[in-house]
């Protein structure tokens, strides 16, 4: 599951270490054969954050990404994520209605008000 968005390139022992790693980062250690269907909502959060991070993208959109998780992991996996996009240079744009998870972005914030 992880391993479907990583570019082409490496060998198969090195596509394997990096999800190992990445998995260990998010607290899945040894996870890698479970299947998907037989994670927790947060579990599945975490490994998709992942899968997003392994493609190496240009850019992050978060849409309440950190909702899922329990408050410790949700402060280990979101500075995990930011660390990440700031070391790649990775603009984030991200959508929350948690305070902390704003501040732990660190950039620019615009609040919307619901108009009634």
């Amino acid at each position: 599951n992880l391993a479907f968005g990583m570019p082409k390139g490496g060998t198969r022992k090195d596509r394997k270490a990096r999800i190992d790693d990445a998995l260990r980062e998010v607290g899945l250690e040894g996870y890698a054969s479970r299947d998907p269907a037989t994670l927790s909502g947060g579990q599945k959060a975490r490994v998709a954050l992942m899968r997003t991070l392994l493609s190496e993208p240009c850019a992050l959109l978060l849409d309440e990404a950190f909702s899922r998780l329990d408050t410790e992991r949700r402060a280990q996996v979101r500075q995990l994520v930011f660390d990440v996009a700031k070391r790649r240079g990775l603009p984030v744009l991200m959508v929350t209605h948690d305070a902390e998870d704003a501040k732990a972005a660190g950039g620019d914030m615009i609040s919307v008000k619901k108009w009634t």
